[in-house]
């Protein structure tokens, strides 16, 4: 393999730590500022490649090095395997490589090569990041436009175009800072500032032009709900239960409580004890609890249920699981990993899709969410299906318990923000063990508990009308086909057409 032939080569090392650079703007460090031309140094590597070989090699250590840095915290659990995940998934990075080394390689771009790398090169990346964002190949863990959670006026673009276009934004900035440093004319150096400039402005002039999500009207249009975050008991499933229902006894003013992943390590259908003991605990507000179990059969799953004061009202069973956590793909072949690690072994039973819940509030109204588990709020097409059937608020259960002290909880909890700027919706995460959020309709931080807290976090959100629909949510991910559009045109007017019909009529 090439990516292992050049050990030798101390630039593809530069290379690696590259790609490791942008991903100190995500949550754990914050350094959020970075994404906007922390690519840079990896782009000076790319583009002085003497060769396109070299460049999409380069540019595969690239993607190696961002995913080994995005998903560090999986060692203790995946060890090895967690090096082989990242060089699988980094090949796609070659493409970048390519891209950057041919429109910016050594002269310097000219004024045509200048402009063509300010939409092909986050094209690329763009549609790398939604291509691994498929649940059969990993799953969209760290899409870079995720990086900019903390600012609801580049989350403006989230709105307009889903998470891919903060992640096109970004690209586009640290292109234009590349362009205007490596440009061999005046005139193509203003043409990266322009690119640079427009990409930074292009959050904020979005946020100003979008109106804020319609709200609902009078009593129906506010809703409290209280997230559980009671950490994991030292003395087993029965005293975490005991811990949970304390404090939800202990909440007042609630309209729903909601209990993190794993709240209940088992199935209610077989504990009617446990169930009365729930219901009795619903009447002052519907509880959202979560079962995690194996069948006497030995199936495996997580399933969200809604309780009342008469029972169970609703259920939601995981749907995308967390490859290698919860299931090995391709098991028959990676099987052997169990050995090495401590991935998943059994795969667990999934659901069939995004479902949206209907509660009783106490006062009678009726409220209809959408529930989603752990690894699912990576996935912005399940929040806006969910949006899509009538959720006024999106709500994640998560436990987070393996990945305490890494930078895990604090880039799980953020992604609430994403999601509630593409649907326009208040989006909140409770977490067994922190981090725990609640964000507003456009992003908007409203509460968070971090690791180191337990007890209730209690927070007011502002529902939204449910006919109110961002972009993003009636026109879906069109920003990866039209940057696929992009890459493919660029393909095309790069290929020597003359040279390959002439070998094929050689032939």
């Amino acid at each position: 393999m090439a990516i292992l032939r050049g050990l030798a080569q101390p630039v593809r090392y530069a290379a690696l730590l590259a790609g490791g650079l942008p991903v100190l703007a995500f949550p754990g460090t914050d350094f959020e500022f970075l994404a906007w031309f922390g690519l840079v140094p990896g782009l000076a590597l790319l583009r002085s490649a003497p060769t396109a070989r070299e460049a999409a090699v380069r540019g595969w250590w690239f993607g190696t090095g961002y995913l080994l840095a995005a998903l560090y915290w999986l060692f203790p659990n995946l060890g090895p395997a967690v090096l082989l995940v990242a060089i699988v998934l980094g090949a796609p990075w070659a493409g970048v490589g390519l891209a950057a080394w041919k429109l910016l390689r050594p002269p310097g771009p000219g004024l045509r090569q200048g402009m063509a790398a300010l939409l092909v090169v986050p094209s690329c990346w763009v549609v790398i990041d939604w291509i691994r964002s498929w649940q059969g190949i990993g799953g969209p863990w760290a899409v870079f436009g995720t990086s900019q959670w903390q600012h609801p006026a580049v989350l403006a673009l989230a709105a307009v175009g889903g998470v891919w276009l903060v992640s096109f934004a970004l690209v586009m900035a640290n292109t234009g800072i590349a362009v205007m440093i490596f440009a061999s004319g005046r005139l193509v150096r203003l043409i990266g500032a322009a690119g640079a400039a427009l990409a930074v402005a292009a959050g904020p002039v979005a946020f100003a032009l979008t109106a804020e999500p319609a709200a609902a009207t009078g009593a129906a249009g506010h809703v409290t709900v209280a997230l559980v975050q009671p950490g994991l008991a030292t003395h087993g499933p029965a005293a975490l239960i005991a811990d949970e229902s304390r404090l939800t006894a202990s909440v007042h003013g609630a309209d729903l409580v909601v209990w993190g992943e794993s709240s209940l390590g088992e199935d209610l259908a077989g504990r009617p004890v446990l169930l009365r003991a729930l219901r009795r605990l619903a009447r002052a507000a519907p509880v959202l609890v979560s079962e995690d179990f194996y069948s006497p059969a030995g199936a495996h799953s997580k399933v969200a249920v809604l309780i009342g004061p008469g029972g169970i009202e609703g259920t939601y069973t995981k749907t995308r699981l967390v490859p290698f956590g919860e299931y090995i793909p391709f098991r028959s072949v990676l099987g052997w990993l169990t050995r090495i690690s401590r991935a998943a072994s059994v795969n667990m039973a999934a659901g069939t899709g995004a479902r949206v819940l209907h509660a009783t509030l106490p006062d009678g109204r009726p409220l209809a969410f959408g529930v989603l588990i752990c690894f699912e709020s990576s996935f912005p097409d399940m929040s806006r299906v969910d949006t899509d059937h009538g959720a006024q608020v999106i709500i994640y259960q998560t436990s987070d318990s393996t990945f305490q002290g890494s930078w895990l909880p604090e880039q799980h909890a953020s992604l609430a923000a994403l999601r509630a700027a593409e649907t326009g919706r208040p989006a909140v995460q409770a977490a067994l063990t922190g981090d725990s959020s609640a964000f507003d309709a456009r992003g908007r931080l409203l509460a968070w508990a971090g690791t180191a807290d337990r007890g209730v976090l209690l927070v007011r959100l502002t529902l939204p009308d449910t006919s109110a629909r961002t972009p993003y949510d009636r026109l879906g991910d069109y920003v990866p086909w039209v940057a696929i559009g992009i890459v493919v045109l660029a393909i095309l007017r790069a290929a020597d057409w003359p040279g390959i019909l002439r070998r094929f009529r050689r032939r």
